[in-house]
């Protein structure tokens, strides 16, 4: 299945929305271990949490779709902006540092 990547920017002024929502999101990704693959939040330049990226597998666009969706963090409106793409791996870096 390919992997989509999830760009998630917050609305201003979220950061209570989103301490709120956290314990919910990381809950959610953990559950949907079969489709998540890693991800992280994001940091604005003075160091605080400004957005997430993800990398989750879905059969397609439709089902990250959903995927997103689903997520706490989209349904408490957090976000500002959401861009998903999918995203072909095209060199893995663990697999290249084993390579001669």
């Amino acid at each position: 299945m390919p992997l989509f990547a999830l760009h998630c920017l917050d609305r201003p002024d979220a950061a209570t929305l989103r301490a709120a929502t956290r314990p919910a999101h990381l809950a959610y990704v953990r559950a949907e271990a079969a489709q998540y693959r890693f991800g992280a939040y994001l940091l604005d330049e003075a160091g605080a949490m400004c957005g997430s990226l993800m990398a989750v597998e879905c059969a397609d666009l439709a089902a990250a779709r959903r995927f997103s969706a689903a997520d706490p963090y989209t349904q408490a409106g957090l976000f500002a902006r959401i861009d998903i793409h999918e995203w072909p791996v095209g060199i893995d870096a663990v697999a290249n540092a084993a390579a001669p």
